[in-house]
């Protein structure tokens, strides 16, 4: 009798062990689930959080100014507060997207800017040699950055900050004041026709740059090579690719960016002005990085680069449209910096960990 009650005791113990097991396997496939939910959701997050940030500008600007947000004359004012920032940042990409860091493009293209206007009113050259000569300075300053990174072995912060500052040396030498008088009224022009669809030119010339830079990062060996430099530079090397004409070249990439800009900025202000481009220094390195958030998991790519740009762009008009003082425009640009790039780098943290 005992060993039947004991028997009989062991019973429901023994049919609670299956139970049990299939309890805690259920609740390890739920936590499972969550788990591969949040991570994805977090990916998502890290992936595409600057373009719904972007949409969510968007939206609340166009709900608190419906009649002036998203009318045609404010979409092209938009794109031409833009153009700018977008060809220059672009550049950047580039340099960035090999390893290193460009930080003579604002000195570049305020330098530019001056001589383009100089050799039109003080040279009297015609306009169209005036823009090549200017093109090719612009390229020579990058080569040089290129050249002192990669054979002399210098840093590219002190490189590209000492070459920058003697620009602005050089540029006060050849002319202390702005150059506003001389100046062909065909090279203003340049920024203020619209031949296309009503776009001012600018915003015409930001995307043949964007769509050609893009290309070539994209759809081309050198582009691959670019890339494959950025990702690892001695694997690179191993496999037979031209490291140091791969960066030097991006270092061209970004002087040219630079000088288009400084003689599209010239344009527009009808005068060649030192220091007038060296705010775009922080402006593409805001926008590049918030691109860096966008689509790709912290790699640099023109894409992304125009994303952070429209972010910049957005955000200005819609301040402005609400009145905000002028100096809101630097703590907005660093504070969505920030929460843009330091929202995505959290969330590929956390997916990393789940």
């Amino acid at each position: 009798m005992a060993d039947q009650g004991a028997t009989s005791g062991q019973g429901p113990n023994s049919g609670q062990g299956p139970n049990s097991e299939q309890g805690v396997a259920a609740m390890e496939a739920r936590a499972a689930r969550r788990s591969s939910a949040t991570r994805t959701l977090l990916v998502l997050l890290s992936r595409y959080g600057t373009i719904v940030g972007l949409l969510a500008m968007i939206f609340f600007f166009w709900l608190n100014a419906p009649d002036i947000f998203l009318s045609r004359a404010n979409i092209i004012n938009i794109l031409s507060q833009a153009s700018l920032t977008a060809i220059i940042a672009c550049g950047l990409t580039y340099a960035l997207v090999v390893g290193e860091f460009d930080l003579s493009i604002g000195f570049v293209a305020s330098f530019v800017g001056l001589i383009v206007t100089g050799l039109m009113a003080h040279e009297g050259l015609p306009i169209w040699l005036s823009i090549i000569l200017a093109l090719m300075i612009g390229c020579g300053i990058g080569g040089i950055n290129g050249v002192l990174v990669t054979k002399i072995r210098i840093n590219a912060v002190i490189t590209t900050l000492g070459i920058g500052t003697m620009l602005s040396g050089i540029g006060f030498t050849y002319s202390r004041f702005p150059i506003a008088s001389g100046i062909p009224r065909d090279f203003t022009e340049i920024a203020l026709s619209r031949p296309i669809l009503d776009l001012p030119t600018p915003v015409l010339i930001m995307a043949a740059v964007l769509v050609l830079l893009w290309v070539i990062l994209n759809r081309t060996d050198f582009g691959q090579r670019m890339q494959a430099v950025g990702a690892n530079i001695e694997a690179a090397r191993l496999s037979g690719i031209r490291v140091d004409l791969v960066k030097i070249l991006a270092f061209v990439t970004a002087g040219f960016c630079a000088a288009m800009t400084g003689i599209l900025l010239s344009a527009l202000l009808g005068s060649g002005t030192l220091g007038a481009g060296d705010g775009y220094l922080l402006d593409a390195f805001a926008a590049v990085f918030l691109g860096s958030a966008t689509l790709k998991e912290g790699e640099f790519h023109i894409v992304g680069t125009l994303v952070g740009v429209l972010i910049l762009a957005v955000g200005f008009n819609g301040l402005s449209i609400f009145g905000a003082p002028t100096h809101f425009q630097p703590i907005f640009k660093g504070g969505i910096l920030i929460l843009a790039v330091g929202m995505s780098a959290l969330a590929r943290r956390y997916a990393a960990n789940l």
